[in-house]
């Protein structure tokens, strides 16, 4: 049973509004009304998508599904497509969070821009990502997924170089472009491939519920060839190995931009898509296990980068990568509403990291290095706090959001059908890491002493409201926004796993497993864990800044630099892709293919006209008495053939 919502539209709409009217008329406006329309728009957005939430927590939990069937999109032979927009449990989720989160980022942007001279151009480019983000989470069918997957690709490009004076954020906005594109290439080949063999079956659709219903008739071959494809699409949308590289470079993009793309929307989709799809995934085990181990590598990967960052948006940019991974990890075991669990406390504590950061930048005069801060939070005390919040929950400190999406994530990791002890071992590592190296992040910027210059000193101070009542929503969110998910074990019931569940192949209100006396020692082993990192770095950057010193000394070797260096991957995929391709560009395509075979074949044919036509000529000199003689001869030679043939 399901029902028609034709309002679903107005949560696109709007923002496609605020797209067109600053993108016309912005730069004649008042930057205050352009802000005003930039805002006001998501902020619509954001309320027409609470109220189809709750249109849909009213209905029977088994036909929880509101449809918007704008028009007919494409009828041509086999494919019929609607653009029709679907609202599902899992739909609601995330519509409330880009809609959510993305307008308190626009209000922000507010202050964090106000003196920027491309004010109209940013308003306009966030909106429009909004309004690709949307579209993206909220098609019901494959080929629109699509579209706003290349929608937001588009808007990361547009926004990563914002600044494109400066040659570092073009080459990133390129550099995010090109590999992203690489994933891009694979989840269209497996849309393709999807289609064409449910096709075979007598099943021509590219409609996730009809595939949901009709993915039984694929071989498992086949299955696991189209979930690795979509896959492809989901490592290069979401930053996960071996295509993160262009994340961290990312971070040359406006701050606001760092909160609301690259750390609470866009690089979720990979782990909403695989979520989406999940139906494809379950009938393939090989599919499954390389998504998890992805997942875990990437989170432990990027986990031990970011022990040695001095950059702060770097610090946090590897943070998301591996907070991603664990996101991955779930959906590779079969905890799908855990990883999107995850997605949604993930984005309220790492838009707030952000959004701190972007105060501390605004105060510093945009300084990023952590070695030049201290002290700052007798300066921000506002933004200070509201970093502590955020620090504590991605740390995974009890009672805040972050400890039960994590904990919900590492005990599928153990427990799972397609878990293992070994995930939950490097998650369990991964979540020391991450607790040390956020907590780092935090003394280093807001404990000890000033080290920054005097003349920056006098002018530091909190953000303007704007700027400090998001962080400050943001905040609470971090803190409570884990309760909708509290586990059994501790006497919840996981609101939001019973919500999302009929989304994953069950049924709301089923069996539940019984609580076990290993899930509390797990449970205590990874708070345990989590506290001895913020304890080492509570040690190594308060109490005793000289043991630091010295271990950094210790290790300036091999260890120190690889871990600084991002593994050399970079430089690897330079020395191994990048060269190679230009190498073979120039030296082989262009100056062998191009200059010398095709140039050279059309030159060639130029030359040997060029030879006939001074042969030719010779025969037009004008002369009556050559004309005569040949006439002569030709008469001469045509009798002579026909007398003596």
């Amino acid at each position: 049973m399901i029902e028609v919502f034709q309002y679903i539209r107005f949560i696109l709409l709007v923002p496609l509004i605020g797209v067109i009217i600053n993108g016309i008329l912005g730069s004649r406006l008042p930057r205050r009304w352009v802000g005003l329309i930039a805002c006001s728009t998501v902020g619509i957005s954001f309320g027409v998508s609470i109220i189809t939430s709750i249109k849909l927590i009213g209905l029977p939990e088994a036909s929880r599904v509101l449809v918007d069937p704008v028009y007919t999109w494409i009828s041509s032979g086999l494919l019929f497509s609607r653009l029709s927009l679907l609202v599902d449990p899992l739909t609601a989720v995330m519509i409330l969070v880009v809609s959510g989160v993305g307008f308190f980022i626009h209000v922000y942007s507010i202050g964090y821009m106000h003196e920027d001279r491309g004010y109209a151009r940013y308003f306009t480019f966030l909106n429009l990502f909004t309004f690709a983000m949307l579209l993206l989470v909220l098609a019901d069918n494959l080929l629109l997924i699509y579209v706003g997957w290349e929608g937001v690709g588009l808007c990361s490009y547009l926004l990563i170089g914002f600044w494109y004076e400066r040659k570092s954020a073009s080459d990133a906005g390129k550099k995010a472009f090109i590999v992203t594109r690489i994933g891009d290439f694979g989840f269209m080949l497996g849309i393709f491939l999807l289609f064409w063999s449910l096709g075979e079956k007598g099943l021509w659709t590219i409609n996730i519920r009809e595939i949901a219903e009709g993915s039984y008739l694929l071989s498992p071959e086949v299955i696991t060839v189209i979930a690795l494809l979509l896959l492809m699409g989901a490592v290069g949308k979401s930053a996960q190995i071996p295509l993160h590289v262009w994340l961290p470079d990312a971070m040359e993009g406006p701050t606001p931009v760092s909160a609301l793309i690259h750390a609470a929307t866009m690089v979720t989709a990979g782990a909403y898509m695989i979520a989406r799809m999940n139906f494809i995934y379950l009938l393939s085990p090989t599919a499954m296990t390389v998504v998890a181990i992805i997942g875990v590598a990437t989170a432990f990967y990027a986990a031990t980068i970011g022990l040695v960052q001095n950059d702060i948006k770097r610090v946090l940019a590897y943070s998301t990568i591996s907070q991603i991974g664990y996101m991955f990890l779930a959906a590779g075991v079969g905890a799908f509403s855990a990883g999107i669990f995850h997605l949604m406390t993930h984005s309220f504590f790492k838009a707030l990291l952000f959004l701190g950061a972007g105060s501390v930048m605004h105060a510093m005069q945009g300084e990023l290095d952590m070695r030049r801060m201290g002290g700052l939070r007798r300066y921000l005390p506002k933004t200070y706090w509201c970093f502590l919040a955020a620090t504590l929950a991605i740390s995974g400190v009890p009672l805040l959001s972050g400890f039960f999406s994590k904990d919900e994530i590492l005990w599928g990791a153990y427990s799972s059908q397609y878990g293992h002890w070994a995930f939950w071992l490097v998650g369990v590592l991964t979540a020391g890491l991450t607790a040390f190296y956020m907590f780092r992040c935090l003394f280093m910027t807001f404990h000890g002493e000033f080290r920054g210059e005097e003349h920056i000193r006098e002018h530091l101070h909190d953000p303007p409201r704007t700027m400090t009542v998001p962080l400050i929503v943001l905040a609470i969110l971090s803190i409570i926004g884990g309760y909708v998910g509290i586990p059994r074990a501790l006497g919840g019931i996981n609101r939001i796993h019973t919500f999302l569940l009929p989304v994953f192949g069950g049924h709301a209100g089923g069996e539940a497993h019984p609580v076990e006396w290993i899930e509390y020692l797990l449970m205590a082993v990874s708070i345990a864990v989590a506290f001895a990192g913020i304890a080492c770095a509570y040690y190594m950057y308060i109490r005793n800044t000289v043991f630091s010193r010295r271990l950094a000394e210790m290790f300036q070797g091999i260890p120190y630099k690889v871990l600084l260096n991002k593994y050399y991957v970079d430089e690897i995929y330079d020395a191994l892709i990048v060269q190679p391709i230009k190498y073979s560009s120039t030296k082989l395509l262009w100056k062998v293919m191009d200059v010398g075979v095709i140039d050279g074949i059309v030159n060639g044919v130029a030359r040997l006209v060029e030879l006939f036509s001074r042969v030719f000529r010779r025969l037009q000199s004008g002369n009556v008495q050559s004309y005569a003689f040949s006439i002569i001869l030709g008469a001469v030679v045509i009798i002579g053939y026909l007398a003596f043939r």
